[in-house]
């Protein structure tokens, strides 16, 4: 425990397994916009790791204006929400998370969240999983529409736990997380591998273990 002295947790893919939902969503979102659903090439090449604005205007052929963009990102993220509560099965935090937020506690280690998410979906995960619990909701970094990537996300989210971020440990999912935790400073990166990835995630730079869930922390 003290190869660190503070934790930032991504969220989606790392807390949460919550991809299935994103895809359902974005093909409900699809189907009202151009009238049929996702390929999987579409998926991997214009939706994974893209923000909602980008993705929207894919779907438009880049004929959309700033209110349709609005206007189809709150209604995907709604979308997405009912699907979650829908699926009461996996509506749940990932295996061991809770246990490694008390070991945190305590020992006296800092811990946030810094997710992409918006801030009507970071509400939901609070109310949903008790997030407040453990965290103090104003210390969550999430797209507020300021941030110009996640590097100044996890650089915020040290910054609020008042560690230096060489100092944090960055729990990520996904590629583009991983290496803008590594740009960030971090050099401590462990990542959840909810994509089955783990040959590849292990040979990035920065990364010092794979695991698939916190049980193996």
């Amino acid at each position: 425990m003290n190869s660190y002295k503070g934790v930032i947790f991504d969220f989606n893919g790392t807390l949460f397994f919550d991809n299935p939902k994103h895809v359902l969503a974005w093909g409900k979102i699809s189907e009202e916009i151009r009238h049929h659903g996702i390929s999987e090439e579409e998926l991997h090449e214009h939706f994974n790791g893209v923000p909602n604005n980008k993705i929207i205007e894919y779907l438009f052929e880049g004929q959309c204006t700033d209110e349709q963009k609005q206007k189809y990102s709150l209604l995907k993220e709604q979308y997405y929400r009912e699907f979650c509560k829908e699926d009461k099965e996996t509506f749940h935090l990932v295996a061991g998370a809770t246990e490694f937020f008390d070991k945190l506690k305590n020992n006296n280690i800092p811990f946030t969240i810094a997710s992409a998410s918006i801030k009507p979906n970071i509400d939901f995960f609070v109310e949903s999983f008790h997030l407040d619990h453990w965290i103090n909701p104003d210390d969550i970094v999430y797209d507020d529409g300021t941030y110009e990537n996640k590097i100044m996300m996890f650089k915020k989210a040290a910054h609020i736990l008042g560690v230096d971020i060489s100092d944090c440990l960055i729990i990520e999912d996904s590629l583009s997380g991983i290496e803008n935790a590594y740009k960030a400073g971090c050099r401590n990166i462990i990542v959840i591998d909810s994509a089955n990835k783990k040959d590849e995630y292990q040979k990035l730079p920065g990364v010092t273990k794979v695991i698939d869930s916190f049980k193996e922390i």
